[in-house]
Order: C-alpha cells, then sequence, then structure tokens
C-alpha cells in the first residue's frame, strides 16, 4: 500500500466553477497508484468542490442560476455581513456541497463517469487564492 499527496493552488477571478479535471488527472498518473482511492479537500469555508457534467457548459451556468437563486447575495436574512453580502451566502453554498471529495482509481485513473468533471465552486465575488490537497493510496 502506497499512499501519495500534494497540494495543487487555484487563482479564482470570482464566483463561477472551475475546472481542475486536468490537475487531478495529472496528479492521479504521477501518483503511480493503479487500484486505491484519490480524496480531494479544500481548505476554504466559502469555496467546495463538485462532480458535476464537464461537457455542456450550460450545465454550470445553470449551477450557478440556481444557486443564485436558492442563497441570494445581501438577503436580510443574514447578521453576518462584516465582509460583505457575498460572505455568508457563500458560507451557506459551501455547506450545501461538499468540501471533500472521494474517487476510486481504478487502472491508473480517477473512474469519473464518461461526461464527469471535477470542479472547484468559488462562492465569492472577489478574485482568490484556493488549496486543495490530494491525497492517492492504494497499490
Amino acid at each position: 500500500m502506497r499512499q501519495f499527496s500534494e497540494q495543487i493552488t487555484m487563482s479564482t477571478s470570482g464566483r463561477k466553477l472551475y475546472d481542475i479535471t486536468p490537475d487531478v488527472l495529472q496528479f492521479t498518473k504521477k501518483s503511480a497508484i493503479q487500484t486505491g482511492l484519490l480524496t480531494l479537500y479544500i481548505q476554504h469555508t466559502s469555496a467546495s468542490l463538485l462532480i458535476n457534467e464537464n461537457y455542456d457548459a450550460d450545465v454550470l451556468v445553470d449551477m450557478e442560476a440556481f444557486f443564485n437563486r436558492l442563497v441570494p447575495d445581501g438577503d436580510k436574512l443574514f447578521i453576518h455581513t462584516v465582509e460583505g453580502p457575498d460572505d455568508m451566502p457563500a458560507h451557506v453554498r459551501s455547506a450545501l456541497t461538499q468540501t471533500s471529495l472521494s474517487i476510486p482509481i481504478v487502472q491508473g485513473r480517477p473512474a469519473l463517469g464518461q461526461w464527469q468533471g471535477i470542479f472547484l465552486y468559488e462562492h465569492r465575488h472577489l478574485a482568490a487564492s484556493r488549496r486543495v490537497i490530494l491525497h492517492a493510496i492504494g497499490d
């Protein structure tokens, strides 16, 4: 049983989904693990990780439209506004999505479905630097 880990840093330019699938595929290849488990963990409370469709870009637009309706910026419900009207909604969005993902490694690759991609979902409007820890374990 071997383990391999690495941190990737992603510069975001504001609220949207960023495809990090190529980085994850490169990491998995570098790990040389053929059968095992890949874990991704984002070290932030206002960004998250998602597996979603990576074929039709309209899916990403629709995801953001849905979250804009579900958790609008500046909602009077929130009292935590010290960092701006998008801060508390960003925390809620993060709580509704995921901060970690677990993906099997099969034949040296993450076992993603045909149209699946891995995304960092930035929930703030301002540019940010985001850290994702990647960890692979297996043979």
